[in-house]
């Protein structure tokens, strides 16, 4: 490397030094459960693969401050109390500059003093091309650096834009909005849901209404609903050991004791199990008429999009808790009656014949996709259960409801408008015919559970205006939007201490004082030389088609955007400039990873020389590790440091769910320097060997997280070389280069398969990516454990412990193939623990095999982990032989 060359004469971040993952994954953890109350403001309107705020301000923290002498730290609740107030020391500027100094791989933790601080730090300056849902930006402004953000899809950019403008946003001026709209239209609205409370001559407030499709029978045509069982839902309070099912002969309502056992109706006597419903799997009905057996899909291609019928309402009653009533009384479960179906057909006929409200409705086409339609990535096609148009996946009644709601936004002045229609897009996530009710929580889940769009056969309808109880309501939409904007003016931070969460006063730093956003191709960005750190989360493949799930947004903003913003003028959100895999749009990993490089070289050419690049990307392959580093060096990019953290992930459309994200720096590289491989094998050797040795002797860290911080510091030798390593006469690529970084990190590594099963089996919820994380770093693999039936999935996860039948069947094929020349010790203790279970001899097995030290040290692993002493005994009593 040139020696006037960037990376030469700048200075390392303490970002590079060291990062306190354990303090941030300790908080990650907490944070993540309660979101509400840690960052409201992030909590105003859905964003898919979110990360959390605590990561962001690490980073931030880790990042921005460089300077001691252009960092002021403030007491929070005492706006002019600097560090000189809280420090030891009597000059702030040395006092910030030792902690600066302090920060290396070892001990990272001398910085962290300032996280639940209001820092400040002065000429920063902050990009993020791919904003999401603006999280980089919003923790970036509290230090009040200036950030400027991008995203190609207009549903973030608004989203965003409200976070940022939150913090100059007057909340009474909002919430007086609400209460302007409250006035003029919640009647309107609830008056269609309302129904006779079964506990006195009055009326309740609906929480929601049930609804299951109905089909004809294609054989006899009698109607068949399509109820996969007649689960209502779990008991509640004195009665929360039984369950709520609803009786297929009167439509009663009724509790039995086992919804898997043979039950009576407790209103017409009627015997019949709950377990029991027309829905096979695999999207079959069976008719309770004839039995005829038929594919659903087949049967509303032929009939076209089933009938909805209404089947049972949860509701609340305020006049019977104001009277003292038990809770089961005020909040419970009931059948239809002709009143909730004269009422429906009251909104009904309201929606047909009120015109005028039908423009505020996205009556247009839902757009074919590679979500939308079959496909590779879920197997779920809208069209094949006949929805057609937007408007399809609501009842009338929902319908009326958001569109009186939306006219009535639209009166309002700018800003209110702009809350008060985010508060109405959130909501509808649980305002839908995708929307379904957790059977054994009491509650309702949202369309995107899974990330997609998935037709169910039961649907719950909300109220759309919402009561006391319930969630997902657009009154409860508009309390987290008020929330968001007071916390935004003036945010606090929650921080552990001694074990112990507690909470900041309010900082005088608001959020968002200097921002800067735009909406488009981040390719197209022209900045050159401007920005000090770019922080971001790049997409990743196709683990989320953010266009097609965001459209569902995007037809109703643009109902009261189009004409206000750039953007929400197109019938659907960008596609074809998205940087994603998408099979329908024949966007090929190739494309993903040659577009994804063509984004670092945007960014490079945004940074400063020197300048930093953290983004967060998902725990992958080689494969996908030596791409994403080929693409960074090819641009003038060295990766410098990389470090697992926690991430808050619903499932992918395909695959596991995330638990762990990895962080990754890179600074700008002017010009590589040439090396042989071997050369630099050794060194990338003595650079892991080095780390894990650091990281073993003074941190707490498990064997995953040390072997993904060792691959950065790896990474980081490879990179000076990119391009020209040579071996045996050939350049090697990245990727290459990647294979033999994992393989010498394993090799340095004594841990095997059997030390990764033990740690797995000792995991309360063991999931796929705690098998990716934990062979990180050692000389085990995913696929030597998944080659070994140590862990299986086939629709869920399940560990290969001794009496799993596919991790049985592996070992006694070994036993019994090759006379057992090949078993491991696991394999050993795990048949003799099976044959101790079933009252087998193990004695001949024990005297073929011999016991020596290792095999008596892995039964006594295997028995703690597993609280399974049997491990051990079979080994230690000779006289076993049967039972």
């Amino acid at each position: 490397m040139s020696q006037d060359s960037p990376s030469s004469e700048r200075s390392e971040l303490p970002i590079e030094r060291g990062f306190p993952i354990e303090r941030i994954n300790e908080i990650a953890e907490k944070e993540g459960r309660a979101k509400m109350h840690y960052r409201p403001v992030y909590t105003m309107h859905k964003w898919w693969a979110r990360r959390l705020g605590c990561v962001f301000r690490s980073i931030s923290l880790y990042t921005l401050l460089t300077d001691a002498e252009k960092t002021e730290v403030l007491e929070p609740g005492h706006e002019h109390e600097t560090l000189v107030g809280w420090s030891d020391e009597s000059d702030a500027a040395v006092d910030i500059a030792s902690l600066l100094d302090r920060v290396d791989i070892t001990d990272p933790e001398s910085l962290w003093e300032l996280y639940p601080k209001d820092v400040r730090v002065e000429d920063k300056k902050v990009l993020d091309p791919f904003m999401g849902g603006g999280t980089s930006l919003v923790e970036a402004s509290r230090f009040g650096a200036d950030v400027v953000g991008n995203d190609l899809n207009p549903v973030a950019w608004f989203v965003t834009k409200k976070e940022l403008e939150a913090g100059k946003t007057d909340v009474e001026e909002v919430r007086a909005a609400f209460e302007d709209v409250r006035d003029a239209v919640s009647e309107d609205i609830l008056q269609y849901f309302r129904t006779p409370c079964p506990h006195g001559d009055h009326e309740a407030d609906v929480m929601y209404n049930f609804w299951v499709k109905e089909l004809d029978c294609v054989s006899c045509g009698h109607e068949v609903p399509l109820f996969k069982d007649y689960r209502v839902a779990k008991g509640r309070y004195e009665n929360d050991d039984k369950y709520n099912v609803l009786c297929p002969d009167c439509g009663a309502v009724t509790l039995v004791d086992d919804w898997q056992s043979d039950s009576v109706c407790n209103q017409c006597g009627h015997g019949f199990t709950p377990a029991d419903g027309n829905v096979s799997r695999g999207g079959n009905y069976s008719c309770p008429d004839c039995g005829q057996k038929y594919a659903i899909t087949d049967a509303i291609e032929e009939q076209g999009r089933p009938r909805q019928r209404l089947y049972a309402i949860e509701y609340y009653c305020q006049h019977c808790e104001e009277d003292g009533g038990s809770r089961s009384d005020y909040k419970g479960y009931k059948q239809v009656e002709d009143a909730d179906l004269e009422l429906l057909a009251e909104a009904q006929e309201a929606w047909e014949t009120t015109e005028e409200l039908h423009e505020y409705v996205p009556d247009e086409p839902i757009p074919e996709g590679a979500i939308t339609a079959t496909s590779e990535l879920t197997g779920n096609d809208v069209f094949d259960h006949g929805y057609e148009d937007w408007t399809d996946m609501y009842t009338e009644r929902q319908l009326l409801s958001l569109a009186t709601l939306l006219r009535e936004i639209e009166t309002l002045d700018d800003d209110a408008r702009d809350y008060l229609l985010l508060a109405l897009s959130d909501s509808l996530m649980f305002q839908n015919l995708f929307s379904i009710y957790n059977l054994s929580a009491n509650k309702i889940e949202g369309v995107f559970r899974m990330n997609s769009f998935v037709p169910t056969v039961e649907s719950v309808e909300n109220n759309v205006w919402g009561t006391k109880a319930g969630r997902g309501t657009f009154k409860n939409s508009v309390e987290k939007v008020l929330n968001g904007v007071e916390y935004a003016a003036a945010p606090t931070e929650r921080y552990i201490e001694d074990g112990e969460t507690k909470e900041t006063p309010p900082f005088s730093q608001p959020i968002g004082e200097e921002f800067e956003l735009h909406q488009g191709d981040m390719r197209n960005l022209e900045y050159e030389n401007e920005f000090d750190a770019v922080i971001t989360d790049p997409p990743y493949y196709d683990n989320i088609i953010y266009s097609e799930v965001s459209d569902y947004f995007y037809v109703w903003q643009k109902i009261l955007l189009e004409d206000e913003y750039e953007g929400f003028d197109q019938e659907m959100t960008p596609r074809v400039e998205s940087i994603v895999t998408n099979p329908f749009l024949e966007k090929t990993v190739e494309d993903f990873e040659s577009d994804l490089e063509q984004a670092f070289a945007v960014i490079r050419r945004a940074l400063k020389d020197d300048g930093s690049l953290t983004f967060t990307y998902h725990h992958s392959d080689s494969d996908s590790w030596g791409e994403l580093l080929e693409s960074l060096c090819e641009v003038g990019f060295e990766v410098t440091a990389t470090y697992p953290i926690s991430a808050d992930m619903n499932k992918f459309i395909t695959g596991e769910a995330v638990s762990f994200d990895i962080i990754v720096v890179a600074r700008p590289l002017d010009s590589t320097e040439p090396a042989s491989w071997n050369s630099l094998r050794r060194e990338i050797y003595r650079t892991a060997r080095r780390t894990r040795q650091q990281l073993e002797a003074n941190r707490e860290l498990s064997r995953g997280d040390i072997g993904v911080m060792e691959m950065g510091a790896c990474f980081h030798e490879y990179s000076k070389h990119h391009g020209k390593v040579q071996r045996d006469g050939e350049i090697m690529t990245a990727k290459e280069v990647v294979q033999e970084i994992y393989g010498i990190i394993q090799e340095a590594s004594q841990i095997g398969v059997e030390d990764v099963f033990v740690d797995l089996l000792d995991s309360p919820n063991p999931s796929f990516d705690d098998v990716n994380k934990l062979c990180r770093g050692t000389s085990a693999t995913p696929e030597e454990l998944k080659e070994m039936r140590l862990y299986t999935q086939n629709g869920e996860f399940e560990l290969g412990t001794w009496d799993n039948e596919a991790r049985r069947a592996y070992i006694e094929e070994r036993v019994n193939g090759d006379d057992g020349k090949h078993l491991t010790n696991l394999d050993k203790l795990q048949f003799l623990r099976y044959r101790y279970d079933q009252g087998q001899s193990v004695q001949n097995y024990i005297e073929k095999w011999g016991v020596d030290d290792d095999l008596r040290e892995l039964a006594g692993k295997l028995a703690d982990a597993s609280g399974d002493d049997a491990y051990t005994r079979v080994l230690g009593d000779r006289d076993i032989t049967n039972y």
